[in-house]
């Protein structure tokens, strides 16, 4: 969008010169989304100075790097599940920032990511994909959306790899996994069930819950977060520990503690979507 600066948002330099828009709503709730990977990087609910999304201070900023922390986009690949670069490209690109509303709920952003000849020589599919970036109140909502404008079908998987800020891992749970199957990715790779109500945190954690429930809570000494979905069937939980962790060059000292990520997910039944046909998830995220 050709404005640069409206009632309810301005779009500033960040880090590495990096493009990124301040969002805020009439009641106080902020939000920064750099336009590369439409990816979030901060919020504060309304009328807290607490930063609610984690994000590492050794992130990389380049226009060729994934951002570390805050919520990449992950599409058209999950992971390492398939052919092309881990977590797919979407991450990787430059953005566009349609518009910016407001509404009863709030003030939302609208992004736009389109195929070009840097994701054609990767994945070779014309496609459409829309992110809306909602604040207001204690609520901060993504909606991702993927249009197939060709004539073929094409599969995909994705994700919203929100990375929560926490006060101590050791400290943190999170409701309403229990009975549900997973694959255990920390731990070779093989299909197991969550047998305890609470999923808590003694060593690495690295889980796809398929068919997850549409509302989780992730409970802390001193706070909660209500995650709810919509379109996306499985969660990701993921939290490197200490080894992991220090394996990660752009995540800093001990970060780990300080993080915990819960993922909306379509991974164990790749989307597969006709020409003109439209898919869209959701994450919603509640602070209480």
């Amino acid at each position: 969008m050709d404005d640069q600066k409206g009632n309810y948002f301005s779009i500033i330099s960040g880090e590495n010169g990096l493009r990124k828009v301040a969002l805020r709503s009439a009641d106080g709730a902020r939000a920064e989304i750099y336009l590369h990977g439409a990816h979030v990087t901060s919020w504060n609910p309304a009328g807290s100075k607490v930063e609610r999304l984690f994000l590492s201070r050794k992130s990389e900023y380049g226009p060729e790097d994934s951002i570390r922390g805050g919520i990449p986009v992950i599409f058209p690949q999950f992971a390492g599940q398939g052919p092309i670069m881990k977590h797919g490209f979407a991450r990787r690109m430059e953005w566009t920032l349609v518009k910016v509303e407001e509404g009863a709920a709030g003030v939302t952003a609208h992004f736009q990511l389109n195929d070009n000849e840097f994701s054609r020589h990767i994945w070779d599919h014309a496609f459409q994909t829309e992110l809306a970036v909602r604040i207001g109140g204690q609520e901060l909502e993504l909606s991702l959306a993927v249009r197939n404008p060709g004539p073929e079908a094409f599969h995909f998987t994705a994700a919203l790899h929100t990375y929560l800020r926490v006060a101590d891992i050791h400290e943190t749970t999170i409701e309403g996994l229990g009975g549900k199957k997973y694959l255990d990715s920390a731990g070779g790779s093989v299909d197991r069930v969550q047998g305890d109500a609470s999923l808590s945190f003694n060593g690495e954690v690295d889980r796809i819950y398929f068919g997850a429930p549409a509302d989780l809570k992730v409970r802390e000494r001193e706070s909660a977060m209500a995650v709810a979905t919509q379109g996306f069937p499985d969660v990701v939980v993921w939290n490197p520990w200490i080894k992991g962790g220090a394996a990660l060059e752009d995540l800093e000292e001990q970060g780990y503690i300080r993080m915990v990520c819960v993922e909306a997910a379509v991974i164990g039944r790749p989307v597969t979507l006709e020409a003109e046909d439209m898919w869209k998830g959701s994450q919603k995220l509640i602070a209480e």
